[in-house]
């Protein structure tokens, strides 16, 4: 089973969402697991737009890389640029992608704006990364 680690800034948005989808869309053939350079806490946001593909992240919890210390991830991938240029170094055959996403958490206007941009990112990443990850699983 491929393991992969997606990493951003505050382990808030973007990485618990992609840890969500790919542990539901691709389980049984990718194990994700999400952590922050500086976490913080899961954005309640971010909880509700997953709720609505009926994927419950609501017991994520935000982590730090050295809480994942001694875990062995087969990729990396950095979804902030933030991220990607504190990430930290990973030993043995890890591969360290980056594919960035814009923070839905720093969307201005109305509350409807903002939900918009958080399903706007999500979507995002379940096209990109779901994909990427199903081709990688079936090439091991």
């Amino acid at each position: 089973m491929l393991k992969v680690l997606f990493l951003c800034t505050e382990n808030a948005c973007r990485s618990q969402m992609a840890e969500g989808l790919v542990n539901h869309d691709l389980a049984g053939e990718v194990k994700a697991w999400s952590a922050g350079v500086r976490p913080s806490r899961v954005n309640p946001r971010a909880v509700q737009v997953m709720a609505e593909l009926g994927i419950d992240i609501r017991q994520h919890r935000s982590k730090s890389v050295g809480d994942l210390a001694g875990e062995v991830f087969d990729l990396v991938i950095t979804v902030c640029d933030q991220a990607q240029q504190q990430c930290p170094i990973f030993p043995g055959e890890t591969e360290v992608m980056h594919l960035g996403f814009p923070d839905p958490a720093r969307a201005t206007g109305t509350e409807e704006e903002v939900m918009a941009a958080f399903r706007q990112v999500r979507d995002a990443m379940r096209a990109q990364v779901i994909p990427l990850l199903r081709q990688k699983a079936g090439a091991r």
